[in-house]
């Protein structure tokens, strides 16, 4: 493994990592592996049998097995896992050749353990560094994510995958079973019906990232097409529902799952991570009576979306969130809302001077004319009909 040896590291901060640093242990990672931690990983060598002098604290350990060159040498798809290291800390784990993955069962046996951490000056030579050059950048991304939150926003399999672990819906053990289904030896007559034969699927029971879930009805039971018009213009109501159900003790931990879905997309390679950040931030720009009331969470918002955005590579926003501009979009309403009455002041200058940071930096232009007369759609509830 590669390390940063051109990076100059404080010497205190070198001697106290060395002293109270955590160590991950990892045996049998096959060469070629690709390997990181953070926001930084290389290629796996020969040598290389774990991670030394890595700061306490909230990390995210990041995998991808390679192919034999005789096989193609293609990468797997990535594997990412939190954890929470206390110093002193050593973390034993063995590669799994058969799951292609890394097995943590060896760091529950005190005895083992304990002769690694008799052995480590033996084991020094071939630790890598922790990459301290990324831990300002790593803090930024994740400093409203608590170890708390991580754990029990990941699945409960232990591992975020790239790659959704999928099974049929339907278990066709019998012959009986599969012969009531849509046969495959013979054409299809349109794309739909081709569709229609696919096997239904289901991800894997444990393996589902576990965030919040936004109400596909933004407005309250009961309420008038008024109303319904309302929460669909503001969406303080449907975000007062996933705060109460989900971070009610603590509503600003809906910052650090904005920052938990964004770190599993950006180092994960997790789709879904993507979609969840812009699903939370779309509910939190587009809540204005929210804004009035929560100023603390908006003030972190500002502070967590101008690190998120100092780290997405440029071309992004051309391939992905460019999207629709759903960006863009998505912020001038949140800086109309920023801008308008009661709005307490700090956060109006804060907002502002976001808004000048983001137009200088990407060129984006947040006082096009809203196009304040298109019409709403609204779904009105059973029953209700307008005349």
């Amino acid at each position: 493994m590669a390390s940063s040896n051109s990076v100059d590291m404080d010497p205190d901060v070198a001697l106290k990592l060395f002293e109270e640093g955590a160590t991950l242990v990892l045996l049998g990672v096959p060469q070629g592996t690709e390997l990181g931690i953070d926001c930084k990983s290389w290629q796996v060598g020969p040598r290389f049998k774990g991670v030394k002098m890595i700061p306490p604290g909230l990390h995210f350990l990041h995998y991808s097995s390679v192919n034999s060159p005789s096989c193609g040498g293609e990468i797997g798809p990535k594997t990412g896992l939190f954890l929470t290291l206390k110093p002193k800390d050593i973390l034993l784990a063995n590669w799994d050749p058969k799951e292609e993955d890394l097995d943590f069962s060896a760091s529950q046996n005190e005895e083992e353990v304990s002769r690694i951490r008799a052995n480590l000056q033996d084991l020094d030579p071939h630790l890598g560094p922790y990459p301290y050059e990324v831990m300002r950048k790593w803090v930024s991304l994740t400093d409203r994510l608590s170890d708390e939150l991580a754990n029990n926003l990941q699945p409960l399999s232990g591992r975020i995958c790239a790659f959704s672990d999928v099974i049929p819906e339907l278990q066709l053990r019998h012959t009986k079973d599969r012969a009531e289904q849509p046969r495959n030896d013979t054409a299809c007559q349109s794309m739909k019906e081709g569709l229609n034969r696919l096997p239904r699927m289901k991800q894997r029971e444990g393996t589902e990232l576990r965030f919040s879930v936004i109400p596909e009805k933004k407005y309250p039971a009961g309420a008038t097409p008024a109303e319904i018009t309302q929460c669909s213009l503001d969406l303080s109501y449907a975000l007062e529902t996933v705060l109460e159900k989900n971070h009610e003790l603590q509503p600003l931990n809906l910052l650090g799952e904005l920052q938990f879905a964004f770190v599993c997309f950006l180092i994960g390679n997790v789709y879904e991570g993507f979609e969840h950040w812009k699903s939370l931030l779309a509910l939190l720009c587009r809540s204005e009576e929210a804004m009035r009331k929560r100023k603390e969470l908006y003030l972190g918002l500002i502070a967590v979306l101008y690190h998120q955005l100092g780290e997405i590579p440029p071309d992004f926003f051309v391939d992905i969130v460019s999207q629709s501009n759903f960006l863009t979009s998505t912020l001038q309403d949140f800086f109309q809302f920023s801008s308008g009455p009661g709005i307490d002041g700090t956060l109006r200058k804060r907002a502002e001077k976001f808004k000048a940071h983001l137009t200088k930096k990407f060129r984006w232009d947040f006082d096009a004319d809203l196009d304040d007369c298109a019409p709403v759609v609204v779904e009105l509830p059973e029953g209700v009909t307008v005349d």
